[in-house]
């Protein structure tokens, strides 16, 4: 008899798990180990101490966790022999030269921070996820190659994990440009503020911070071994905005030249060649991998058209003037013949994702059906940085469809399906009840049937999230798919919700993205958007009022505030003398009324008020809070 703390543990590799991935690793080009090479070329040290902390002493990333990876050559059962071999090659930590001048921190966060030397500073691109790990970067490199000061920080694109340390490297100074593609702001707060804390949840299934490292458990992130959780996000505002391809900017004596890239991997994006160094930095549109065309954790799907048409520009423009190329997650590559087939071959995927997936819609096939098809061609399939640890085949297929065609797949059955929960409890009662279901399942995962026991048992856990067997069953095959998965993400997703059905939802306390320093780079709009997204509709659907709000440190911005049927609208420029109620405060106070949480009536809001109080009272009282903590796999 099995004990409850077996059940809760993770279990071995099964014999249809072991032969799968035995069989996955006949097919891998093994014998080639340049990246070994590359991505431990040009290592200067890394931290004496490899526990990067919080101010207040707390760990958010050990530097050793991954250490198991160096155990063993050969994967074990337990993890896809591909993702083994990527997750070893991402196993590297610390401050590396990538040519004279030029360095980069890896394996501190889950992107890299580089930082090209100019005629007495520095210029620094993408200031890692916190400001703990873009300061212990910043340390490590001064370290090694003296206190230069700032001279610039550039954004590539829109991403968290791009901008979040900001603070800690412009900390001190005051004549830091702060360079970015167009519409970096307004994106970085779109995504990881106004969806922010879905985006967080998500983003646990999807790096896997909850579970603990080794061959069980999380191995690797795809972009990097793993994401530092708990740092400290922050924002430097642009002072200098990128608008179109073929601008120049010299900095401290290193000029640079800038390619637009928006739509791409991120919706504000740029890659920079320096001709001088004959070094290209391509941002995350090249990569070591095959990356998302929608990422797991949810964003706009990207477009794979444009994709490819930037990396065909790139290798027009700069490919021929290129001895390296550097990007934003992972390792180098060297040598110009080698970087134009490695540019051309990742334009090839995206243009194959594509253009297959869009053939086979035409044809009548599915989304689903689509991502069942598709295999990539031997003179992608046979590089190692076409493999899917982050993006797959499957779910970028998906996304292409999705981007043309949205979620419906056209037949009506889909078009109105009932909610998990009612479903869930039709489909158990045709099928003869949960012990029913449960016991065919049984049967299904003795023969590694475990995609099928996924689906089926979702059923039963939904229409009865009381049913224990059903949850720790389903807990079970979610896990033997995670050891069987070559994408890391996959593995991830898979492994988080199988530690959830058997253990619950882990309150890992507040983590948020929406941080006081990120609404302070924020413009009113912003915040008033943000404002109409906690809004509470159906609260207010009766009520109608205007609000005159002024923001005090802030040109010309002056917004009337209209809240009717269920929204809030505002506009600038207009009279608020006939407003209900006239509000006046700094942004930051604005932003600490509105998403403080405190009441409105609490004293240390900042908002000078004229006119009816209550007004804002009401307003503010129906703005919801979003708990983060939220279920996933069960109701």
């Amino acid at each position: 008899m099995m004990s409850e703390t077996d059940e809760l543990a993770p279990k071995p590799a099964t014999e249809h798990t072991r032969r799968a991935n035995a069989e996955f690793l006949l097919g891998l080009p093994m014998g080639d180990r340049r990246d070994f090479d590359d991505a431990a070329r040009g290592f200067v040290a890394t931290l004496e101490d490899p526990v990067i902390r919080r101010a207040d002493g707390h760990p958010i990333h050990d530097l050793t966790d991954h250490d198991f990876l160096k155990e063993s050559e050969d994967a074990p059962d337990t993890v896809n022999p591909s993702l083994w071999r990527h997750a070893r090659v991402n196993n590297h930590h610390g401050l590396f030269e990538v040519v004279d001048g030029v360095y980069q921190v890896r394996g501190f966060d889950l992107a890299n921070m580089t930082i090209v030397e100019g005629d007495v500073g520095i210029i620094v691109i993408d200031p890692l996820s916190g400001t703990e790990t873009a300061q212990a970067g910043l340390d490590l490199y001064r370290a090694h190659r003296g206190g230069r000061p700032v001279k610039a920080l550039i954004y590539t694109h829109s991403h968290a994990d791009h901008y979040g340390g900001s603070r800690a490297i412009v900390a001190g100074q005051s004549d830091v440009a702060v360079i970015a593609p167009e519409g970096f702001l307004y994106e970085a707060a779109a995504e990881n503020v106004f969806a922010g804390t879905a985006d967080i949840r998500r983003g646990f299934y999807m790096y896997g911070p909850a579970l603990r490292p080794g061959p069980q458990g999380q191995v690797d992130a795809g972009l990097a071994n793993a994401l530092p959780a708990g740092g400290s996000s922050t924002l430097v505002p642009p002072t200098d905005l990128i608008t179109k391809t073929g601008e120049t900017r010299i900095i401290d004596g290193v000029e640079m030249v800038f390619q637009m890239a928006p739509g791409t991997e991120a919706p504000a994006e740029f890659l920079i060649h320096f001709p001088r160094l004959r070094l290209l930095a391509a941002a995350e549109d090249v990569n070591h991998l095959m990356h998302n065309l929608l990422t797991l954790r949810g964003a706009q799907v990207r477009d794979a058209a444009t994709w490819w048409k930037t990396l065909n520009r790139t290798i027009q423009l700069f490919a021929d003037d290129t001895d390296v190329i550097i990007t934003q997650h992972g390792w180098p590559r060297w040598g110009s013949d080698d970087i134009r087939e490695y540019l051309q071959d990742q334009r090839d995927l995206y243009k194959f994702i594509h253009d297959e997936a869009l053939r086979l819609t035409n044809l009548g096939y599915t989304m689903t059906e689509i991502g069942e098809q598709l295999t990539l061609p031997p003179g992608l399939d046979e590089q190692w940085y076409s493999h899917g640890y982050y993006g797959t085949l499957n779910h970028n297929a998906k996304a292409v469809y999705q981007r043309y065609l949205g979620w419906y797949d056209s037949h009506p059955a889909n078009l109105h399906k009932l909610p998990p929960v009612e479903g869930g409890q039709r489909y158990v009662e045709y099928m003869g009840g949960a012990d029913a279901v449960v016991q065919k399942a049984r049967a299904s995962y003795e023969d590694g049937d475990y995609r099928w026991v996924a689906e089926v048992l979702t059923h039963v856990v939904f229409s009865d999230p009381t049913h224990r067997p059903a949850a720790l069953l389903q807990a079970d095959a979610l896990e033997q798919l995670g050891y069987q998965a070559e994408n890391a993400t996959w593995r991830n997703e898979y492994l988080m919700a199988a530690f959830e059905l058997r253990h619950g939802v882990t309150d890992l306390g507040r983590i948020d993205l929406a941080t006081p320093d990120v609404f302070a780079a924020m413009t009113p709009e912003m915040l008033f958007d943000f404002a109409g997204i906690k809004l509470n509709g159906p609260a207010v659907a009766q009520t109608s009022a205007t609000i005159g709000w002024t923001v005090s440190d802030e040109p010309d911005a002056q917004f009337l505030l209209e809240l009717r049927n269920g929204v809030l609208i505002y506009t600038s420029g207009v009279p608020l003398d006939t407003a209900d109620v006239r509000a006046t405060s700094t942004k930051s106070d604005l932003a600490d009324a509105l998403f403080s949480g405190r009441p409105f009536g609490d004293a240390n809001t900042g908002v000078t008020i004229e006119g009816d109080r209550a007004v804002l009272e009401h307003l503010f009282d129906a703005l919801d809070d979003f708990p983060l903590w939220f279920n996933i796999v069960q109701p």
